[in-house]
């Protein structure tokens, strides 16, 4: 693994400098959480680095809420993404494996991910509802991310994961090879920690193809008990890294306008006859866990579920899959 490194200060320095030729959004804790925010010269200071996990998916910057693919684009300063979990960097992998299929690619989407410089950052801790390690993705990126950064002891680390990463890292004065192997012991001796918690926090809990198989057994009342807390809120598919149903909406004068759906939303298979599949509350809730466990694995080969735990910090029924499949194993 290529390592380069860069003290704090200068790293900050060329944040600011890369603020003229670059929008950049990166994650920044207040009393609220960690969040993504677009960054100015005065934020750069308060920019968090190796903390789970900020609360807006990555999809987000890729996949509107809500977008007109009418209008006409005009041509946008480049982007870089700083502060990302590998949870997220890994959800990744499945929307480009879906919007950038050969036959039905998203242009819009295409455009903004060749536009979008990503730079992961090494999650040094957990937060209570992580579980990425029991569906073997670790708390560190190794592929997919253009760079991950780690800031220790002063200074800034920069590894490599792709050809983008390693000409972006060119550019930057200052920016040299990590030859401190103590400093690249620290490192790893920071993800084997956070890889210890997240067994600890975790144990039992089945992982990704054992969960599909739980889910396809599982019988009606075990989906009715759970779905009976439920608000039809879609509080669970808006902040998901990996969800991404959508409409499309026609407008007059021929425009279009595409915006994000949730299968949890009443009638979100409500065809025009009236008849829908999903009517019963139990059954949309069932529906979202077929998707990602056993439905999204026939057709891709990226996880439909990356273990963030988003799904359960927003939920307002105070829904825990966890603890549903966990009554599974039983």
């Amino acid at each position: 693994m290529q390592y380069k490194c860069i003290p704090k200060e200068e790293w900050d320095k060329t944040i600011e400098r890369l603020l003229l030729s670059y929008t950049i959004f990166a994650s920044v804790e207040n009393e609220y959480g960690l969040d993504y925010e677009l960054i100015k010269p005065r934020d750069i200071l308060k920019i968090s680095y190796n903390k789970p996990k900020p609360a807006t998916p990555l999809k987000s910057f890729f996949l509107p809420v809500k977008e007109n693919v009418t209008l006409e684009r005009i041509d946008e300063k480049p982007r870089i993404i700083l502060g990302i979990p590998n949870c997220d960097i890994e959800g990744l992998g499945l929307l480009d494996e879906i919007y950038l299929d050969i036959e039905f690619n998203d242009v819009f989407y295409r455009n903004r991910r060749e536009n979008t410089i990503l730079i992961a950052s090494d999650c040094f801790g957990i937060q209570e509802n992580c579980h990425c390690l029991s569906y073997n993705i670790k708390p560190y990126s190794e592929t997919n991310a253009d760079l991950a950064v780690i800031n220790l002891n002063g200074i800034i680390v920069l590894r490599i994961l792709s050809a983008k990463g390693e000409d972006f890292v060119k550019k930057i004065p200052m920016m040299q090879s990590l030859e401190d192997k103590n400093l690249v012991s620290a490192i790893e001796k920071e993800q084997h920690a956070t890889e210890t918690l997240l067994m600890t926090s975790n144990v039992g809990l089945p992982d990704y193809k054992n969960t599909g198989e739980l889910i396809i057994k599982a019988k009606e009342n075990i989906w009715e008990k759970y779905a009976a807390h439920c608000v039809s809120c879609g509080a669970c598919t808006t902040i998901c890294p990996t969800c991404t149903c959508f409409l499309l909406i026609d407008k007059p004068g021929l425009e279009k306008v595409k915006q994000l759906d949730a299968c949890q939303y009443p009638g979100f298979e409500r065809v025009a006859g009236g008849e829908d599949a999903l009517f019963e509350l139990h059954n949309r809730f069932r529906n979202r866990y077929m998707c990602k466990y056993v439905w999204k694995p026939e057709k891709f080969s990226s996880l439909a579920c990356t273990g963030c735990g988003r799904c359960i910090d927003a939920c307002i029924g105070k829904i825990n899959k966890n603890e549903i499949f966990m009554e599974l194993v039983k």
